[in-house]
C-alpha cells in the first residue's frame, strides 16, 4: 500500500468517525504502527491520525527518531526490564495489566519527576491468552492505582474476544463502558475507554468505545513473509 493510500484511509476513517461514538464523544484514532515503516507511519500522521503506537519496545526505539512529532502511545504488553526505554517518550501506556508493571513505571516515572498516564488494561473476555486484571477487580485497581504516585489513571482499556457473537460482544463493550463511567464520576481526567481494532472498532464505538487502535483498517493486512 502507498503512502498516499495510508493518508487516504485515514481521512476515510476520520469521516466515518466525525459524529463520534454513541455518547457523542470524539472517537481518538490510534495507528497500530506494528511493522510499518517510518514512512508509512508519517503518511498516517499526515492523514490526521491523533496517536500512534507500537507493542514492541524494540521497534519503538527503532523507529522513533525516523517518525514525526505525534503523541507516542504503547499498546503491547510490556516489560518491567524494558520500561526505562519508554519513560518520558510515551504519552499513554494502554496496557498497564499487572502490578509489577505498574510499581515500575511509577518508580520510574518518580524518578525522572515525571507523572505517566496509564490505562487499567482489563481481560473482559476472561481469556487465558490475555493478559489484563479481572473486570471484578476493576473498581479495586482503580482506586489503588489512582493513589500510586508517579501514575495518572486515565481510563481503560480491554480487547474483546475473537467470537462470531455480536451480542456478547456488544454486552461486553457495555460493560467496560459502565466501568469507565464509574470511574468518572470519581476522579477528573478520566478520558479514555480504548477497546476496538480493525476487525471490532465499530461495534466498540456504537457501544462507547471513544479510542480505537487500528493497525490494518490504515495500512492494510501486515506482510509477515520477511
Amino acid at each position: 500500500m502507498q503512502q498516499t493510500t495510508v493518508y487516504e484511509n485515514v481521512q476515510k476513517l476520520k469521516a466515518e468517525l466525525s459524529c463520534g461514538n454513541a455518547f457523542g464523544e470524539k472517537v481518538r484514532i490510534v495507528a497500530a504502527t506494528k511493522m510499518q515503516s517510518p514512512e508509512r507511519i508519517n503518511a498516517a500522521i499526515d492523514g490526521g491520525v491523533d496517536a500512534i503506537a507500537e507493542n514492541k519496545v524494540q521497534e519503538f526505539r527503532d523507529k522513533n527518531d525516523a517518525v514525526k512529532a505525534c503523541p507516542r502511545h504503547f499498546i503491547g504488553h510490556l516489560q518491567t526490564n524494558k520500561v526505562k526505554y519508554l519513560i518520558g517518550k510515551i504519552e499513554l501506556y494502554h496496557s498497564c495489566d499487572r502490578e509489577d508493571l505498574a510499581k515500575e513505571i511509577a518508580r520510574l516515572s518518580l524518578k525522572n519527576g515525571l507523572i505517566s498516564d496509564v490505562l487499567i488494561q482489563i481481560n473482559i473476555g476472561e481469556e487465558e491468552s490475555k493478559g489484563g486484571y479481572a473486570y471484578d477487580d476493576g473498581k479495586e485497581v482503580f482506586a489503588r492505582l489512582s493513589a500510586t504516585e508517579g501514575l495518572r489513571v486515565r481510563g481503560f482499556m480491554a480487547m474483546l474476544p475473537d467470537s462470531p457473537d455480536k451480542k456478547l460482544l456488544a454486552d461486553l463493550t457495555d460493560k467496560m463502558r459502565a466501568l469507565f463511567d464509574w470511574a468518572k464520576a470519581q476522579k477528573e481526567n478520566i478520558d479514555y475507554l480504548s477497546m476496538g481494532m480493525s476487525g471490532d472498532y465499530r461495534l466498540c464505538v456504537e457501544h462507547g468505545s471513544n479510542m480505537i487502535r487500528v493497525g490494518s483498517t490504515l495500512f492494510g493486512a501486515r506482510d509477515y513473509s520477511s
